[in-house]
């Protein structure tokens, strides 16, 4: 079943969230800082994609650690646990360690040939992590205990698989090149699952509400997009920017809000949506314009998103009920 909704407003109203956004400029000027990884409020991982570091923002005082990666990684993304951060070498073919002591870096490479550029990482509750691989177009997965990657094709030629989030150990990644999302089913293997609209929607970031509920962005068409996996209905709804707000970075939160960016529109906007009542909050203006959004993760701790910009920022964007 597919429906698609106006940005419908219960009463006329928008959803009564907000967000009040700051942001840290990254000392290291044009350097594409992005994927923040927050493991206190102290610590703020994130990854300089064109000037290849990682590096540790602490909130507290504003003071930022550089980690220096070796030239040509162009890291991506970064995800950081009792091990290290591992970073995405989207340039280098590879996942990266860095050890938390000594900022050491152990280097796993992807096997084959070809393109094998490492893009959005998640964990799954063993520590094992799943990944996709935009330009070889494949699903990874790297074992922590043996330190094998395995590399699965999608079946959808040039399909461009990118955001990726794992629900329940599954992965659920977007085809940002189709209008597809992608899983394992039971046995296993790939499964692609098609969305509305074949010419227009281009799926591009993911996020679950925890109800086994799978959300997404359409970049291209300007929608919000719900997936029920137990039922197959397809919902979406235009978004507050409407069909030229290109919603980029996403995350939901731990009370039922789904929120996005909207990076067609400058400056670009933080926007949150009601899943229980279907409304849409207020639109928020990033305070240094933004560029472009690209990644947002939710943090319980802080009760807030967390991102990059293109205006070479680390944002936090504190949510209130």
């Amino acid at each position: 079943m597919i429906s698609l909704v106006l940005a419908l407003m219960v009463s006329g109203e928008a959803a009564t969230a907000t967000v009040e956004i700051n942001e840290w400029q990254v000392p290291w000027p044009d350097s594409r800082p992005r994927d923040p990884y927050v493991v206190s409020n102290e610590e703020v991982w994130f990854v300089g994609q064109k000037a290849d570091y990682a590096a540790i923002l602490n909130p507290q005082t504003g003071e930022f650690e550089r980690i220096d990666l070796p030239d040509g990684a162009g890291p991506h993304n970064i995800i950081v646990d009792e091990r290290g951060g591992w970073y995405a070498g989207n340039k280098a073919a590879h996942i990266g360690l860095i050890d938390h002591d000594d900022h050491s870096i152990t280097q796993y490479k992807l096997p084959g040939d070809g393109r094998r550029d490492v893009h959005t990482q998640a964990f799954t509750s063993d520590g094992d992590i799943w990944f996709t691989a935009q330009g070889a177009n494949k699903i990874g997965f790297f074992d922590a205990e043996t330190k094998e990657i395995t590399l699965h094709d999608v079946p959808t030629k040039n399909a461009r698989p990118y955001g990726l989030i794992v629900v329940d150990d599954t992965p659920w990644a977007t085809l940002f090149n189709s209008n597809k999302l992608i899983t394992l089913n039971d046995q296993g293997e790939l499964k692609e699952i098609e969305l509305p609209r074949e010419n227009s929607n281009r799926p591009r970031r993911i996020a679950t509400t925890g109800d086994n509920l799978i959300w997404y962005v359409d970049y291209v068409g300007g929608y919000l997009g719900r997936y029920n996996p137990d039922t197959g209905a397809i919902d979406e709804w235009q978004m507050p920017g409407g069909s030229q707000s290109m919603p980029y970075g996403m995350a939901a939160d731990d009370n039922g809000y789904v929120w996005f960016a909207e990076t067609g529109l400058q400056p670009n906007r933080i926007v949150g949506f009601n899943s229980e009542t279907e409304t849409f909050t207020t639109p928020v203006d990033v305070p240094s314009g933004g560029g472009t959004v690209r990644h947002m993760v939710f943090d319980a701790d802080t009760g807030s998103i967390w991102f990059g910009s293109d205006a070479n920022t680390i944002g936090q964007a504190v949510i209130t009920y």
